[in-house]
């Protein structure tokens, strides 16, 4: 029978006869909150997840939500470790359930020891017994309807209510909930009493017919001084501000769409200045432009004028926006025009899940466009990245004049990490690359748009309206070093082979990769992006088991050196990524070199953040099948 309880006595002897595993959870656990999309339950949610944080825990959390707009399951997954291990977790510790349609496989999911809290305003079938669960019953509709006469307010405010139970079942701090709800509701009291009457009765509840906290708690901790809680899709924003971006085009995407939003309000509040006029009134004029396109082709042909006329321009996009685009992706690269590109991705192919985490765009963003091409890319793995990647885009754009794509995911873009506080140097100057200006043209007999290549194989480039001099034709067809029209065989090459080898130039440029190396280790493992969290905590359990590996985390392409070098140094190396046709693998093989037996493929893809279990279970299957695998 599963365990069940409705007064404190009983509570009792359930927690004396608790099996080991769930006892002594202290600020190491994880919850999930399985509701119905379009209740609102996402904004309850994160009320626990920010509380945490304010206690001072390492948190994260995972919105697992469907692309409609209601009545499908979503869930939203909160795990709490001090011991910094953040990856989401297969297996939760306690399940809040509030949707009647995934009882069966959330209460399935729970650990053994875990507890179960539902709605108890209507018997819970015995067919979800189980002898190793907590089941806590809350009646939170019965409780609601009570207090509250409105249909609509009694659903959005049950999930407040399981909040407050919450709070009372873990420890969570009843005062820093209440604070947040205050502050979320500052302006319109009588949403902010009927939330914290809602808040109340949960709580109450639970301290009143319970034994509380449970096993599975909170303490108070203070590791979370120098942070901040944030989604990557923001710090893209602040990233975009920060590197003096003024122009953005943008056509509507999941998982994007917040990218070019939170962009247009940063700017809302940051560039716009006020200009007098001769009758003496004032002006509120926006210094920046923010255009939604009509699709996402346009949107790129919108930021390759904006840079062309000299301005730092961006699109935010998903993999769908990436195929669109790649006819005008081959434009800037061939005629040279600087461009940044936010890829959010999502599942493919074709429409896909949009809701749902892939890292499936790594080749089409590498040589996306008909013809060869190579793009630079970055791959942030948290939100710091996002950040400081976003400003090293626009540098990169400029500096070696062509598109950069950055390609963050769902995962990173969409949920609150915990990151560092973000550093703001007023010193900072961007790179705006060779740029002639009036004097420079004026100590020049004739500008040629692509003949004066430097040590990076990067040509000077004007702005238009600084000088007719600097006047050139910008073309997308067959072209010489003199930027004229050609149908050469040669000089079509000696262009082409200039833009290779630039390519080849800008890795000095590119965030070197995260190495952590241990001692004559025979293994190694190759990630990029948001699988850092869930590799590293694999990593852990596998040293707890005797088998040592070394790790690399790639942020950028073209690869550093020092990629071959970590591959060629192992007897084998585990390549972890999210995609069902190893993309990283394949590319580290075209442009390195690298033997493919080297190389072995841990793939997830099916749309869940990675887990460690995912990681684990993959790996030790692969090195199951290797002869030489550490035992």
């Amino acid at each position: 029978m599963m365990a069940s309880f409705g007064n404190q006595s009983t509570n009792a002897d359930w927690l004396d006869s608790l099996p080991l595993s769930g006892l002594g959870k202290v600020n190491e656990f994880a919850i999930k909150f399985a509701n119905v999309n379009g209740t609102g339950s996402a904004s309850a949610n994160n009320l626990v997840l920010k509380a945490i944080f304010r206690m001072g825990v390492p948190v994260s959390g995972k919105n697992l939500f469907p692309s409609n707009i209601q009545g499908l399951p979503t869930w939203f997954e909160i795990r709490v470790s001090e011991s910094g291990f953040t990856a989401r977790s297969s297996s939760p510790d306690i399940v809040v359930a509030m949707n009647p349609q995934t009882y069966r496989d959330d209460i399935v999911s729970i650990k053994p020891g875990g507890a179960l809290l539902y709605d108890s305003s209507w018997p819970l079938s015995s067919d979800f017994e189980r002898s190793d669960v907590l089941n806590v019953g809350v009646p939170l509709s019965r409780l609601c309807s009570e207090k509250f006469p409105d249909p609509r307010q009694r659903v959005l405010l049950r999930n407040v209510s399981y909040v407050g139970a919450v709070s009372g079942l873990i420890d969570l701090d009843y005062q820093i909930l209440s604070e947040l709800l205050n502050e979320t509701f500052h302006s319109n009291p009588k949403l902010q009493k009927s939330n914290q009457i809602a808040l109340e009765i949960g709580y109450q509840y639970v301290k009143e017919s319970y034994v509380t906290p449970l096993p599975i708690r909170l303490e108070v901790r203070d590791l979370n001084a120098g942070k901040i809680l944030i989604d990557g899709n923001t710090a893209i924003s602040l990233g975009c501000v920060y590197a003096g971006a003024t122009v953005a085009a943008w056509y509507p995407i999941t998982p994007a769409t917040s990218v070019s939003e939170n962009f247009e309000s940063l700017c809302e509040r940051l560039r716009t200045v006020e200009l007098s006029n001769p009758d003496g009134t004032v002006s509120n004029v926006k210094n920046f432009a923010v255009l939604q396109a009509e699709d996402e082709m346009a949107a790129l042909g919108m930021v390759i004028g904006a840079s062309w006329a000299g301005a730092r321009a961006f699109t935010s996009t998903s993999g769908p926006g990436i195929s669109l685009m790649n006819e005008l992706l081959g434009l800037g690269y061939y005629a040279e025009i600087p461009a940044v590109i936010f890829d959010i991705q999502r599942t493919g192919p074709s429409t896909g899940m949009p809701t749902r985490v892939q890292q499936s765009d790594i080749l089409l963003s590498a040589y996306a466009s008909h013809g060869d091409t190579k793009h630079i890319l970055l791959f942030p793995g948290n939100p710091n990245e996002c950040f400081q990647f976003a400003v090293k885009a626009f540098d990169l754009a400029d500096h070696f004049q062509t598109p950069v794509i950055v390609l963050s995911d769902l995962d990173i873009g969409m949920n609150d990490w915990v990151a560092d506080e973000f550093t703001w140097d007023a010193n900072y100057e961007w790179d705006r690359g060779r740029i002639l200006g009036q004097e420079e043209l004026s100590k020049i007999a004739k500008f040629q748009r692509y003949s004066d290549q430097d040590e990076e194989y990067v040509t000077s480039r004007t702005l238009p309206g600084k000088d007719s001099k600097g006047a050139f034709f910008t073309r997308g067809s067959g072209h010489d070093q003199f930027g004229n029209y050609t149908e050469s065989p040669e000089d079509y090459i000696k262009v082409m082979e200039r833009l290779l080898n630039k390519h080849k130039a800008s890795v000095n440029w590119i965030p070197e990769p995260i190495v952590r190396i241990r001692d004559k280790a025979a293994i190694g493992v190759i990630t990029i992006g948001s699988c850092e969290p869930a590799v590293l905590e694999a990593l852990d359990h596998f040293e707890k088991d005797g088998i040592e590996m070394d790790y690399l985390r790639i942020r950028g392409f073209p690869f550093h050196q020092s990629v071959k070098s970590f591959i060629e140094d192992h007897e084998q190396t585990l390549v972890v990524e999210q995609n069902r046709d190893a993309q990283l693998r394949s590319l580290l093989i075209l442009e390195l070199g690298i033997d493919p037996n080297l190389l072995m493929s841990v793939l997830s893809y099916g749309g869940f953040p990675l887990t460690s279990d995912d990681v684990l279970t993959r790996a030790k299957r692969i090195l199951k099948g290797w002869d030489r695998c550490p035992r």
